[in-house]
């Protein structure tokens, strides 16, 4: 006996799609590095705050909307690529105009950071502290085998130097550096989920059509069913 085809089909289950914990992740890593690194004043805060709120927010309407209307759900994801989107340029606008660097996929703290599968900001940040420990560390073993210092008598010793982990003199702290790479890490991952579900929901809006088509099935199977 076939299945009946239900008149409102399965919808929600945002909360279990790999795109929304990203991005939700990046919401809340986003909020804590606009606290930190930009200015109050700047128009550039709210921006990126509601960017990625908007990111988050329409992929779970987008979900909820899909049992009445695929079109809403097609146009809803769509409009939370964007957001993201636009959230990824912010992050690598921050890098570009102050000179820092934006890591390749294969930067040796990227693969760290993708390694350890952060699920919440407190790992994010645990990962951050890791990776300061480990700069810190090294520039003062940098400092040590390098700096030497001349006494009275004319003989050098090597003297043991701390550094703080910034990039150089008058730039943010590094700790931005993280936040920031860490960030579009995220976004890469979650725009290119996003894509392949946009690419999966026109397939289905193709091939099964919207609610209307939905509708007509659905009540053409009753009347078949009363004869």
């Amino acid at each position: 006996m076939t299945e009946k085809e239900p008149l409102i089909a399965k919808h929600g289950g945002y909360r279990r799609l790999k795109s929304f914990q990203l991005a939700q992740l990046a919401y809340d890593l986003t909020a804590r590095f606009c606290d930190l690194y930009i200015e109050r004043s700047s128009r550039t805060r709210d921006q990126m705050v509601q960017a990625a709120r908007s990111g988050v927010q329409n992929i779970a309407e987008g979900s909820q909307a899909s049992g009445t209307s695929r079109k809403m759900e097609l146009k809803l994801t769509n409009v939370a690529r964007a957001s993201l989107e636009e959230l990824r340029l912010d992050y690598e606008d921050f890098l570009r105009q102050r000179g820092l660097p934006m890591w390749g996929p294969e930067h040796p703290a990227l693969r760290r950071f993708k390694a350890k599968r952060c699920r919440s900001l407190q790992e994010v940040r645990a990962w951050m502290q890791g990776e300061l420990e480990l700069v810190r560390g090294g520039a003062e073993h940098e400092r040590t085998r390098t700096t030497t210092r001349t006494d009275t008598d004319g003989r050098t010793a090597s003297v043991p130097v701390r550094v703080r982990p910034c990039l150089s003199s008058g730039l943010p702290p590094y700790s931005s550096v993280l936040a920031a790479n860490a960030a579009l890490s995220l976004l890469n991952l979650s725009c290119y989920l996003l894509d392949r579900q946009l690419s999966a929901q026109a397939a289905s809006f193709e091939k099964e059509g919207g609610f209307t088509e939905r509708l007509y099935r659905v009540r053409s199977a009753a009347r078949r069913s009363e004869v």
